[in-house]
């Protein structure tokens, strides 16, 4: 219990660095998924990506974005193998850093997770895109010259038309400017572990995931305030009623303002939970 209330202090006091460390929280949350790995193996995933960065031709941040992209794809993608299929989608292992520079399989953000932690260790000008169902990587200015690049595709560079009909393949909806902003690595961290409680959720028999990658939502500095109910949900689902209650009853007290009617509803189900203690 102890190493467990010290490794998440330890991800809450990153998540509030005035620059999170992107990598150490992604293994932070592997850290969750496999407790007994321990130190030993966050330190190991960190030689790994500094390795990998010493690989990398010498290039500088005034080299154009497109021989950055191949120098990563050469590496990454061909040399190393990193690359994504439809089957890794039903693995946790998938959204697990560590696992992911051990097996070179993973999600497109955990991919693109390896892929910016080693282009930023040998000076890369790189950055996250997280386009709708599918993050890629960019290199260069975002706002100016750049080049997207997919890792789950082996860094395959992409045109603006490439890149919509990724979006368009995963959710059906258009490609907007807004999409090409550079995602911040909170953000980054909140959509891998949206990736996990999305997995575990279709896996009722794992909500023991589901709670923990919850948990780690709600030490982030923001997060949407809806996983306190989800959070509240999984305790009663778990055997813990009185713990589940309570957190109902807190959530409806943080809803009531805006939607009393759902503030009554959850405090109906804090209700039931509290009986089913009798």
């Amino acid at each position: 219990m102890y190493e467990s209330t010290a490794r998440r202090q330890r991800f809450a006091e990153a998540a509030r660095e005035e620059r999170p460390d992107l990598a150490l929280l992604c293994l932070l949350i592997a850290a969750e998924a496999d407790p007994a790995a321990g130190e030993d193996a966050i330190d190991a995933a960190q030689i790994e990506l500094d390795r990998l960065a010493g690989l990398l031709p010498a290039l500088s941040r005034q080299d154009a974005p497109a021989r950055w992209a191949e120098a990563l794809a050469e590496l990454l993608g061909e040399r190393c193998g990193f690359h994504g299929s439809p089957a890794d989608y039903r693995r946790l292992e998938s959204s697990l850093l560590g696992e992911v520079l051990l097996r070179r399989r993973g999600l497109p953000i955990l991919l693109s997770v390896v892929w910016m932690e080693v282009a930023r260790r040998a000076g890369a000008p790189v950055y996250g895109v997280a386009l709708p169902g599918h993050f890629v990587v960019g290199f260069g200015d975002p706002y100016g010259r750049h080049l997207l690049a997919d890792p789950f595709d082996g860094g395959r560079p992409l045109t603006d038309e490439d890149a919509g009909l990724l979006v368009a393949g995963a959710t059906g909806t258009p490609l907007a400017p807004s999409m090409f902003s550079p995602a911040e690595p909170l953000e980054i961290v909140l959509r891998v572990l949206n990736n996990i409680r999305a997995w575990a959720a279709a896996r009722p028999e794992r909500s023991d995931v589901q709670l923990w990658a919850v948990e780690l939502s709600l030490l982030l500095p923001s997060h949407p305030a809806r996983l306190r109910y989800e959070r509240a949900e999984l305790l009663v689902e778990r055997g813990d009623f009185a713990g589940g209650a309570h957190e109902l009853e807190e959530y409806a007290e943080v809803v009531d303002a805006l939607e009393p009617a759902v503030a009554e509803s959850v405090r109906r189900q804090a209700r039931a939970a509290r009986a089913m203690l009798n």
